[in-house]
């Protein structure tokens, strides 16, 4: 359990305490909150499934990762660099905003926000399966009785669990896992992917139908260039701000279409939840 140490140059604007809060207050994959300014994270290191823990802090332009863990340590360091968004260019991210103004408020409500919130597209496919026909509260009580010492279950573990869940979740649960063993749910196969044959292609696992799919690349993989189509607080959300349809208004939002479509979705649920929509301070 060697402890393993690198730093990364963030290309574009990136603030780790603005990628914590929204983490933290992420329900499905929710970080524990901390006092400190560290963003640390136990997880599985996809592929291998063996732990791993993270500790990073941001110096500047510099996020510094302190990793240790049984897993493997730089698959594990890469893995954190893509579900915090760290592995993406964003020079070119202002830009959206300057043409823009909706997405330009957005950027300065929550400067430097890079989406986050889930390992990997296996934990967002059981995640998508814990949460369909329940409250999102239920779905998190479901998923916190099936974690291990804090941490969601290797494939080969959930498939050897008996799952006392309502329905046909252990059905599909298991299917999640047999397609993570199968590589169908990897995350740099689904990157490598047009978002569209990414999305098609997660349909296949059993019990996973569009909106799933959409979570699973746009969210679990962390494609950063995606619109998702079956979001209806997204649509209802740019409907009532541009007055036009969304796969029109997306197109302006190009190459981040998830990045603006996440900062639209926190603002209108701090909005609805009477949160002012002020920027979160550095």
């Amino acid at each position: 359990m060697a402890d393993h140490r690198v730093e990364v140059a963030v290309q574009g604007p990136w603030s780790l305490s603005t990628s914590r809060a929204f983490w933290e207050g992420f329900t499905p994959s929710a970080l524990p909150k901390r006092a400190d300014e560290a963003l640390e994270a136990t997880f599985l290191v996809e592929g291998e499934w063996r732990r791993a823990s993270v500790s990073v802090t941001q110096h500047g332009a510099t996020a510094v990762l302190a990793l240790s863990g049984a897993g493997d340590l730089d698959r594990a360091a890469a893995q954190v660099c893509r579900f915090l968004s760290l592995d993406v260019d964003g020079r070119a991210w202002q830009d959206v905003g300057a043409r823009d103004p909706v997405i330009g408020e957005a950027q300065s409500a929550l400067p430097g926000l890079r989406p986050c919130g889930f390992y990997s597209p296996y934990e967002a496919a059981a995640w998508s399966v814990l949460a369909q026909r329940i409250r999102m509260s239920q779905a998190a009580s479901l998923k916190a009785s099936l974690l291990r010492d804090g941490v969601f279950p290797a494939p080969t573990e959930l498939l050897a669990l008996d799952l006392p869940l309502p329905g046909r979740k252990p059905e599909y649960l298991r299917a999640v896992a047999e397609a993570a063993l199968d590589g169908l749910l990897d995350a740099a196969t689904l990157r490598a992917m047009k978002p569209a044959a990414a999305v098609l292609a997660v349909q296949q696992v059993k019990g996973l139908g569009p909106f799933a799919a959409e979570l699973v690349v746009l969210r679990g993989a962390n494609a950063p260039d995606a619109v998702p189509h079956n979001e209806s607080r997204l649509t209802d959300e740019v409907a009532e701000r541009y007055g036009r349809p969304l796969a029109e208004v997306s197109e302006a939002w190009r190459p981040y279409r998830t990045w603006a479509s996440v900062h639209l979705r926190v603002l209108r649920e701090r909005r609805l939840a009477g949160e002012p929509a002020q920027p979160v301070p550095h």
